[in-house]
């Protein structure tokens, strides 16, 4: 079933064009999508299809019985109502059903009534009509859909009588996406919902939409969820949209494959207008030739020509660099601790660890277990109430402040710059900013004028200058699109330094991290890898911890725990050999590049005439010939085992 579609759709904010030509269709149980840059117009879009913003032309179809939820970006609930009554007001119809139901079930013990046999039995039938609807409407179940949902959402401990407007800004958006999830809409309209949750409560909200009962339509930058929950992908670019089937990633390796495509038609369709305007000029003025001229112009006249692709918009364009090397050794923490002066109840307690050189560390761990404190601590904006932090020799912080607090707000976005650096020349300020996308007079608006995206742009400029060998970075993907995001991740992966970070990305984090450090309000725990290593790491942990509950339950202990120690064994020797396995894989395909581009390189004239250099490139892929093979064997002697 058809629940919206959009025809032709277009929308100008004054003189200027934000969408034009949109095309969208939403059919039942669709995951749906809206993806690109900041200031595309996903937002506006999404305001639109809920009735939120007006639009200029076009066509929404919508059946009148379809019902629409959406969330706009941190939006909060503002009331002075509690938690428990705030969500219970969702289910107001089905309260007021229940208060009819007890009232009647009142009147069905009155004995006056029961001897009027007509009237009792009215009273039975109605009650019975009105007791199937109130069942099939979720009358028994709603109380447990409400904790459910809170729960998911990270609220289990709160008390539910607290009044929301006791609560951060975060968790007033967390109520207002959960009272939109228990209305159960048919079409449901989230816009960035991942904001202000946490790793664990993204993993739940995730199976909540992917059970959901009803179309979804999400803009959002988060990879690692739209590549969890969507099948179908929307891409608003240069004010018109174009539709993908399938996730994130299968939507980017479509966008290229469909662009190499279109490449190809147009290189070749050039090539044919180049061959027949050469025939055209050559044979025209013969007379032997001249109709056959002429017939091959008029052809050029009433071929439909392919404008060529326009690929992608700008990008930024940007790497980090280093004003000198770090020790090895380069910080070292122990028996960390930090409570705030007004609380004796400890943030975190027990940290300690180490970080070497080259370490590309994440800190991840739920919300208020003190991440961006402990990077605080780190820099020097806070003190610990115990413990103690040694920087290494020759380390340079760098610091990244999702708030973005070190930005003057009364400054242009070139003085900000500029005034850091104020012995650089201003066309180098201009061309640094231009590589983040200001460009023009962009450069001359107020930072207090830029949007979050922007912001977040400029925090990195001054970071990029300042050439710190040791990053440390509090959600540095915060307010940035999908393409910016990749940018910064290639820029990271290149950087010659040390990264600490934090971020609810798992993408992110899976790019960019050779150690997960979890932590907890006690202590933490390292995990040498990327997010799906640390995964990987955690089931396993769980799957233990099922096997020494089983334990814990069988009658002959002693045999189970034998059993339990080698299936623990055996599972860690498997997941071994199979890592080992991928490591040799991805070593061969390297291997391989390497004697691929030697080869092409002795196919050169200039190459294959000069014999030493011919020599080398020979030996070299003899050497890396012996490597594949010495790898070959140990990789069949894996597999069979």
């Amino acid at each position: 079933m058809i629940l919206m579609q959009i025809n032709q759709l277009a929308k100008r904010y004054g003189a200027e064009l934000i969408l034009s030509n949109i095309k969208l269709e939403i059919k039942s149980n669709d995951r749906i999508a809206i993806v690109g840059r900041n200031g595309a117009g996903k937002s506006t879009l999404l305001k639109i299809m809920a009735g939120v913003l007006s639009y200029d032309e076009g066509e929404i179809h919508k059946p009148k019985d379809v019902t629409l939820g959406y969330l706009a970006q941190n939006t909060g609930l503002e009331t002075n109502e509690t938690i428990w009554n705030e969500m219970l007001s969702v289910f107001s119809e089905l309260i007021k059903t229940e208060e009819k139901l007890r009232a009647m079930e009142q009147k069905m013990g009155d004995p006056t009534l029961m001897e009027d046999h007509a009237s009792y039995q009215q009273l039975l039938h109605s009650y019975d009509q009105l007791q199937e609807n109130f069942k099939k409407n979720g009358g028994y179940q709603y109380e447990a859909d409400i904790k459910a949902v809170l729960n998911g959402l990270n609220f289990n401990e709160f008390d539910l009588a607290t009044s929301i407007n006791e609560l951060s800004g975060g968790q007033k958006t967390r109520l207002a996406l959960g009272k939109l999830l228990l209305s159960k809409p048919d079409v449901l309209i989230l816009d960035e919902p991942t904001n202000h949750l946490d790793i664990e409560t993204l993993t739940w909200l995730e199976g909540y939409l992917n059970n959901y009962h009803g179309a979804v339509v999400i803009v959002s930058h988060d990879r690692y969820f739209l590549d969890k929950t969507v099948n179908t992908i929307y891409e608003i670019s240069r004010q018109q949209s174009k539709k993908y089937y399938g996730n994130y990633t299968k939507y980017l390796d479509q966008k290229a494959a469909d662009y190499e495509r279109e490449m190809k038609a147009f290189d070749k369709q050039q090539t044919e207008i180049k061959r027949m305007e050469d025939f055209v000029q050559r044979n025209l003025a013969r007379a032997s030739t001249t109709k056959r001229a002429q017939s091959r112009r008029k052809q050029l006249e009433k071929m439909e020509r392919i404008d060529r692709p326009k690929g992608d918009e700008g990008s930024a364009s940007f790497s980090f660099a280093v004003n000198q090397r770090s020790g090895n050794d380069v910080i070292k923490i122990n028996d960390l601790a930090f409570h705030y002066d007004d609380s004796y109840d400890n943030i975190f307690a027990d940290l300690s660890f180490q970080v070497s050189r080259g370490d590309r560390i994440a800190l991840v761990g739920p919300n208020g277990v003190g991440k961006t404190t402990l990077l605080k601590t780190i820099t020097g904006e806070l003190h610990p109430s115990k413990g103690e932090i040694q920087i290494g020799s020759k380390v340079d912080i760098g610091y990244y402040d999702q708030e973005q607090t070190k930005l003057n707000t009364k400054k242009s976005v070139l003085m900000e710059l500029w005034d850091d650096y104020p012995m650089i020349d201003e066309k180098d300020i201009r061309t640094t900013l231009g590589n983040f996308l200001f460009s023009g007079d962009d450069v001359l608006k107020n930072v207090s004028a830029l949007s979050g995206g922007e912001k977040a742009r400029l925090a990195l400029a001054k970071l990029m200058m300042q050439k710190a060998n040791l990053l440390i970075l509090d959600e540095p993907t915060n307010h940035l699109d999908l393409d910016s995001k990749e940018v910064l991740e290639a820029a990271l992966i290149d950087f010659p330094g040390t990264i600490i970070f934090v971020s609810h990305d798992r993408y992110f984090i899976n790019e960019i991290a050779s150690v997960v450090l979890e932590m907890q309000p006690e202590g933490a725990t390292t995990f040498l890898g990327n997010y799906d290593y640390y995964l990987e790491k955690k089931q396993e942990t769980l799957e233990l911890e099922q096997l020494q509950a089983q334990e814990n339950e069988t009658e002959d202990k002693q045999v189970m725990k034998s059993n339990f120690h080698q299936d623990k064994a055996r599972k860690q020797e498997q997941r071994k050999m199979e890592r080992r396995i991928q490591e040799i894989e991805s070593k061969i395909e390297e291997l391989e590049v390497v004697i691929e581009a030697n080869e092409a390189l002795l196919c050169k004239p200039e190459i294959f005439q000069d014999h030493e250099k011919a020599l080398e490139l020979t030996t070299e892929n003899d050497q890396v010939n012996e490597q594949i093979e010495q790898l070959m064997s140990e990789w069949e002697t894996l597999q069979e085992g």
